[in-house]
């Protein structure tokens, strides 16, 4: 039985590489790990199937010097292309070294293609979330008629959150804000996972609204806040959510979610700004409003009060003139008033100065009648008489002196018999 041994076997295994792979060759695979020793740039590269199912992997490296001339020709590009996780393009050559192994060299990179996928995976992330009825959910949030206790999703050393922050404090207008910063990567392959939990550390209680800011960058540095987890987040959330990350031309699916999207962390700043200056202007406007009714209410007022003077002096005056004429015709019928009760008076005191005369003891003396006195008083009733008092009886002409022996009852006064009752 023929046997190899391992230097002839990789020997074989390159010179069959070689011979089918003389020239460069384009492929597409994600960087699993990025790492640079001495100016080289070393790749992990891997491809995924169904279920994220690692299906194939491999390392490839980038020499220094073609690196120079990448990064000359393509600039910026270049680092947002060559990221973790980042699916690229690239040409290369296998090269089989019988100690060293496999390993695929780099020779150029197409940096359009890579931003074809993020921009088809952009894509299907809005359809997602349009199916989902996300995409204006956020939207419809109300706003307070105040902006005023922000939370704030940033790096914590990012140029565009000091400018966010500073646009703030030093504004024109005198307005205080009360700004909390929950901490989170803004690029990277870990940004997504950071800015959703510091979603879920904020206290949507205690805040008016969310606003997430960052600097300039690349343009795939904008892809962390393309994740369909991220947007999906954003969208339900119960406050408003601003976003600010830098970038004139570009729209991010956070961005299309958010309800209301700002080039620029500034730009959110003055936004916060207009939205507090349009709530003064309303209350402006409503208090020269109420000055103004009140102003008007107040001249309504003066001029009720001015026709109620008026009448009440109109008023006065009559019931003047009315109580005058009322004197007037007193002071006209008081004296025949006067004379009838007068008259009426007379006429009474005549009667009774007639009774008076009728009754006075010398007209009944004259009638037939006497008045008889006991020790100067006059008598009443015989049982004050006992016998042998003196009595004195006086008759309309002179006077007799009487002695009693007795006295009699009156029959009318005591029927229980009609004998003298002598003593």
């Amino acid at each position: 039985m023929t046997h190899y041994s391992l230097y002839d076997l990789n020997e074989h295994i390159r010179r069959v590489l070689a011979l089918n792979f003389q020239q460069p060759v384009w492929i597409t695979a994600e960087i699993a790990q990025l790492g640079q020793s001495r100016g080289h740039l070393y790749l992990d590269l891997v491809q995924k199937g169904e279920g994220d199912e690692l299906i194939a992997q491999a390392q490839a490296v980038l020499w220094a010097g073609d690196l120079r001339k990448m990064r000359a020709r393509l600039a910026s590009d270049l680092d947002a292309v060559l990221r973790e996780g980042q699916e690229v393009k690239m040409q290369i050559t296998v090269d089989f070294h019988e100690r060293y192994g496999l390993k695929l060299v780099i020779a150029d990179l197409d940096p359009a293609y890579t931003f074809g996928q993020l921009e088809l995976k952009r894509r299907q992330t809005i359809e997602t979330l349009r199916g989902l009825d996300l995409l204006e959910r956020n939207r419809r949030q109300p706003l307070p008629k105040v902006l005023q206790r922000i939370a704030v999703i940033s790096s914590e050393n990012a140029a565009g959150f000091r400018d966010f922050q500073e646009h703030l404090t030093q504004n024109a207008f005198g307005y205080g804000f009360s700004c909390r910063l929950f901490a989170s990567s803004v690029q990277g392959k870990n940004a997504e996972a950071e800015l959703l939990e510091a979603l879920q550390t904020i206290d949507t209680t205690r805040f008016d609204c969310i606003v997430i800011v960052r600097g300039g960058g690349a343009r795939l540095d904008l892809s962390a806040f393309d994740g369909l987890e991220l947007c999906k987040r954003v969208a339900q959330m119960p406050l408003p959510v601003f976003t600010g990350i830098g970038h004139d031309v570009d729209e991010t699916v956070l961005d299309l979610v958010a309800h209301a999207a700002l080039k620029t962390p500034t730009a959110v700043a003055d936004f916060l700004l207009q939205h507090n200056l349009s709530f003064e202007n309303e209350l402006l406007q409503l208090a020269a409003r109420l000055r103004s009714a009140g102003d008007q209410q107040l001249k309504i007022s003066q001029l009720e009060l001015q026709q109620a003077e008026q009448a009440l002096r109109w008023n006065a005056g009559a019931q003047l003139r009315a109580s005058f004429e009322r004197v007037d015709r007193i002071a006209e019928t008081l004296p025949q008033i006067v004379r009838a009760r007068l008259r009426g008076q007379a006429q009474k005191l005549e009667a009774a100065e007639a009774v008076c005369l009728a009754l006075h003891p010398e007209n009944v003396l004259k009638r037939g009648y006497s008045m008889t006195y006991k020790d100067g008083k006059p008598l009443m009733d015989a049982s004050e008489v006992a016998s042998g008092d003196l009595l004195e009886t006086v008759l309309l002409k002179g006077t007799v002196l009487s002695k009693s022996v007795g006295r009699k009852r009156n029959a009318a006064r005591d029927p229980r018999d009609g004998k003298d009752d002598r003593s």
